[in-house]
């Protein structure tokens, strides 16, 4: 599967906006979903992620109850809406798919991801 993350941009401090990651090839709906983040100097981070169906996610605590992670399997598509963003959310954001079965526990580290998008930069500005 070939994916393709968009949506970044500079915002204040307090703003939103919402990513987007849209899919090619393989049957979308056989992929769980994550988004990562790496800021400048760091490693790259788990953000959130989504079951095959999108009944379940998951979340890294420094954005529950900002982000929010959903997909739509009939557009090949993910989205991440990210509302009350502060300037440590600065970082050029990944999206990943894994292959999973319908029952399989979300996956929250970089290695258990076997693809990955191209980022888009996100910039918050304080």
């Amino acid at each position: 599967v070939q994916l393709q993350a968009s949506g970044g941009g500079l915002v204040q401090a307090g703003g939103s906006l919402r990513l987007s990651c849209a899919a090619s090839g393989r049957s979308f709906n056989m992929f769980m979903m994550g988004w990562f983040r790496q800021a400048p100097g760091k490693e790259r981070e788990f953000v959130a992620a989504i079951s095959r169906g999108g009944g379940s996610t998951s979340y890294v605590d420094s954005v529950k109850g900002r982000f929010t992670i959903s997909r739509d399997n009939d557009k090949r598509s993910m989205y991440l809406q990210m509302n009350s963003l502060k300037p440590e959310d600065t970082a050029v954001y990944y999206c990943a798919a894994k292959r999973a079965i319908m029952t399989a526990p979300l996956a929250s580290h970089p290695e258990e991801y076997d693809y990955w998008g191209q980022g888009t930069q996100v910039t918050v500005s304080s």
